[in-house]
């Protein structure tokens, strides 16, 4: 009797490593589609891949560094957050959202891309921090020739140059200075949500009308 006892558990242990190993992206609540609507999907596959490593919650446009929760969105929260561990241990962070973006941060980007944006950029500090707003400025700021057109770069199938690219910004890529247990699989992770943002594309037809 105990040897089918230590058989059934030893083959509960085994499914689950596989599980862990396979994690399907319906497992990775950091990799769930963007509320943003359109936009390249290549693009669109390496945000959800960055949020993968960031953010990877059941609610990751609400997450504060550290992983507690605010309620509301009305503007980025800013609340310095402890360090805990790492190499900015004893420090804090204002690191929010679904891109974990720092307060100063978020106002710079919100000042150039925000859709509700205006002339004077002190409005900044209290336009929403809503999902729909958090995608739309990330993706803004990910198009920019600053970083060398990414999305020329995926579609040719450099998606760890890219990451690397952007280790400076998100630290837990796989080449910064935070990796966390993701951060060697984002590569997967990448292919995979990119077959999900073409079968989108796909389905959506020639006029971004989803086909019935």
């Amino acid at each position: 009797m105990r040897w089918r006892v230590g058989v059934a558990l030893g083959v509960a242990a085994l499914m689950l490593l596989l599980v862990w190993w396979w994690r399907p992206v319906s497992l990775m609540p950091g990799t769930r589609a963007l509320v943003m609507q359109g936009g390249d999907p290549y693009l669109r596959a390496l945000m959800r891949t960055i949020s993968a490593s960031e953010s990877n919650v059941l609610r990751p446009y609400n997450v504060l560094y550290g992983g507690s929760y605010v309620w509301t969105l009305e503007r980025h929260p800013n609340r310095c957050e402890a360090i805990g561990r790492g190499p900015n241990k004893g420090n804090c962070s204002t690191a929010a959202g679904r891109y974990q973006l720092l307060a100063g941060t978020w106002v710079e980007l919100a000042a150039r891309y925000h859709p509700e944006r205006t002339d004077d950029p002190l409005d900044a500090t209290q336009l929403s921090f809503a999902p729909r707003y958090q995608d739309a400025v990330v993706y803004a700021w990910l198009s920019e020739p600053r970083w060398g057109n990414l999305a020329a770069q995926l579609r040719q199938g450099r998606v760890q140059p890219v990451l690397r690219r952007l280790s400076g910004t998100w630290t837990s890529l796989g080449y910064g200075i935070e990796s966390n247990n993701m951060s060697r699989e984002l590569p997967r992770v990448y292919q995979r949500v990119l077959q999900d943002e073409l079968a989108r594309v796909a389905k959506a037809g020639p006029y971004g009308a989803e086909k019935q």
